[in-house]
């Protein structure tokens, strides 16, 4: 919602030159940052298998772990600033006007990795403790926020593409502080837990190899999936600040499906992995049959949504007519995103909860494949529709694959 905001402001102050550069600086920093998201998934899983065995003690030090990475890899992201900036921009590749625009928009968004990479921790962290209140209450809290101080810095303070910026390096460490309140009033009494045990919060060698063995498979499969897209982002940029402004603004109907069916894997994600720790597969296989009755309705809704608000919606995001006029040839295939993605949303959720992340490789690489084999294929024929063709095949192979390892999959009590 954060990235939604910014290009709702963009839109409306300038052409499709805006919109382009946050695309390309929002996929800059999604690279970065999706790279460890093995800090929320990874730390959610195992989070919630330790509440499930009464493992409190592991529960904090699965926190600190998660903490002290992401802390320390933001600190590192933004002494580096400079380097990483130039090279998102040129794997990128865009034009030398949308490159100016955002780097102004990047040097001041970088100084908000921290808090970002420390919050992955704190989300899920509270949703493998069945707390998934506290995530939501930061994202409210952070975007509103954001369009506060966005639309006062830019419309109040005319600070242009760099309002958007502190609106939203603002919202990120609000976000960050707002965690960690929620944390020192509800949680700080687990710290005892954490002092009774051998060798206190920093365990030993073995727990942080074992950390990092099985996130390992998770933040290869985040490799995979930055790797489409960037791709998808750095080949419509290559076709000209139109075009990479239709692909951001129809890919905001995939991020609004996807984080919405995120809270549905979520919930997978700490009740599956609950049920898992505890051995209860009853419980177990009766949430994953609950889990995709409620995804086939969740998928209808919203392609029936998409279907018949779409284009009004895009409407609130510019008021570029050049751009508006050349959405409609793509526009189907976004309409196409929720059937083609229900699948891998929630199944993520499960197989994130039962930590099975060889699983999660396995479907990513295979989707992956799927990709880049559609677009080269059709590239020369299809255009920018073989973009949108690959993407949601890819979608589509990540679910089937997903579906046909979880069928084999032998949950024992």
């Amino acid at each position: 919602m954060l990235g939604l905001c910014d290009v709702a402001i963009v839109g409306h102050i300038g052409d499709a030159h805006y919109i382009a550069a946050i695309s390309v600086g929002t996929m800059i920093f999604n690279v970065l940052y999706w790279v460890f998201g093995f800090l929320r998934m990874g730390t959610g899983g195992m989070t919630s298998q330790a509440l499930g065995r009464r493992d409190l003690a592991e529960d904090m030090r699965l926190l600190l772990r998660a903490l002290s990475i992401g802390f320390g890899m933001g600190v590192l992201f933004v002494l580096l600033q400079k380097p990483v900036i130039d090279i998102g921009l040129w794997a990128m590749g865009p034009s030398a006007d949308i490159s100016r625009l955002c780097e102004r928009y990047c040097f001041i968004v970088i100084w908000g990795a921290p808090a970002v990479l420390s919050l992955y921790g704190f989300t899920g962290w509270y949703v493998g403790m069945q707390n998934t209140r506290f995530p939501m209450f930061v994202s409210i809290f952070q975007n509103i926020i954001n369009v506060i101080a966005s639309l006062s810095l830019v419309f109040g303070a005319h600070l242009d593409i760099e309002g958007v910026a502190f609106g939203t390096l603002i919202a990120q460490w609000s976000g960050f502080l707002i965690a960690v309140s929620f944390w020192l009033i509800n949680y700080r009494r687990l710290w005892k837990h954490l002092k009774d045990t051998v060798g206190g919060w920093r365990g030993n060698l073995r727990d942080w190899g074992e950390f990092f063995k099985v996130n390992r498979d998770i933040f290869i499969r985040t490799v995979f999936i930055v790797a489409v897209s960037l791709s998808f982002t750095a080949i419509g940029s290559r076709q000209g600040a139109v075009i990479l402004a239709v692909n951001t603004l129809l890919m905001e109907f995939f991020t609004i499906f996807s984080y919405f069916t995120d809270g549905f894997a979520y919930a997978g994600e700490a009740l599956g992995g609950k049920y898992y720790g505890a051995k209860n597969v009853k419980a177990f296989k009766d949430l994953v049959k609950s889990f995709f009755q409620l995804g086939f309705i969740i998928m209808l809704l919203f392609t029936l949504i998409y279907a018949i608000a779409g284009k009004p919606f895009l409407s609130l995001l510019t008021s570029d007519r050049n751009v508006l006029e050349a959405v409609g040839p793509y526009f189907y295939w976004a309409v196409a995103i929720p059937f083609a993605g229900v699948a891998a949303f929630l199944l993520d959720g499960i197989f994130v909860g039962i930590m099975n992340t060889k699983g999660l490789l396995t479907s990513s690489v295979v989707a992956v494949i799927c990709f880049f084999t559609v677009y080269f294929l059709f590239r020369n024929i299809l255009g920018n529709h073989a973009l949108w063709l690959a993407f949601d095949i890819y979608l589509l192979a990540r679910g089937v694959v997903e579906a046909g390892i979880y069928l084999k999959l032998k949950i024992e009590s």
